[in-house]
């Protein structure tokens, strides 16, 4: 079964006055394409997937690190969007279990409202 939502942090649309700094970089010996290659790298490293059961969070590029959290525990989802997330439909993701600390913080996530309604079990 294909899980409910499956995305990594938009690079570009999370950022997009970064992008614009490492477009302008790109003539000055190419450190703009090793910025945004670097930064690339590391948003494709982020992985968040939610299947019927639980949400996953795998990240790092040479050791992973897993954090799981059952649906069923989950007790508040909460979504910060700024007015550039909202133009670029981009928003940072906190999931609340038992405790007041958020169990899982993403930032950039894409159309985080269906990642809100998957994290609910709503369909």
């Amino acid at each position: 079964m294909p899980p409910r939502y499956d995305a990594s942090p938009a690079v570009f649309r999370d950022y997009p006055l970064r992008f614009l700094v490492c477009l302008i970089l790109i003539p000055v010996f190419g450190v703009g394409l090793v910025l945004l290659g670097i930064w690339w790298i590391i948003a494709r490293s982020t992985r968040l997937t939610v299947d019927e059961v639980r949400a996953t969070l795998t990240s790092g590029i040479l050791s992973k690190q897993v954090t799981e959290v059952q649906l069923s525990s989950i007790r508040t989802v909460k979504i910060d969007k700024t007015l550039v997330d909202r133009i670029f439909d981009v928003g940072t993701v906190s999931v609340y279990t038992s405790g007041d600390a958020p169990e899982l913080v993403v930032k950039g996530m894409p159309d985080p409202e269906a990642l809100a309604h998957a994290l609910r079990r709503e369909v």
